[in-house]
């Protein structure tokens, strides 16, 4: 199975500094969580709220979600941290 994005939803959290969005291989759900840095970067670098920080995970996505499958790919985790080096 490939992990696959079906669920739209993403939610900021403050405390932790990332976006948390969720996978699912098959059956299983695995969670990703997206340091802030990768959305603070480029023509996102005023972003400094959280509608901001979800703006640039939307305006990301395609790329996040490539990033994530390919990271899923060399982990299988069931939680994920992409860090901006995974960006590179």
């Amino acid at each position: 199975m490939t992990i696959a994005f079906p669920n739209r939803g993403r939610s900021y959290d403050a405390s932790a500094k990332h976006i948390r969005f969720l996978g699912h291989d098959g059956m299983f759900e695995i969670r990703f969580f997206v340091e802030i840095d990768i959305l603070t970067k480029g023509p996102f670098s005023a972003a400094s709220s959280e509608r901001d920080y979800l703006t640039a995970f939307d305006s990301l996505r395609t790329r996040i979600f490539d990033v994530a499958e390919r990271v899923y790919a060399s982990k299988r985790k069931s939680s994920i941290i992409l860090k901006l080096a995974d960006f590179r």
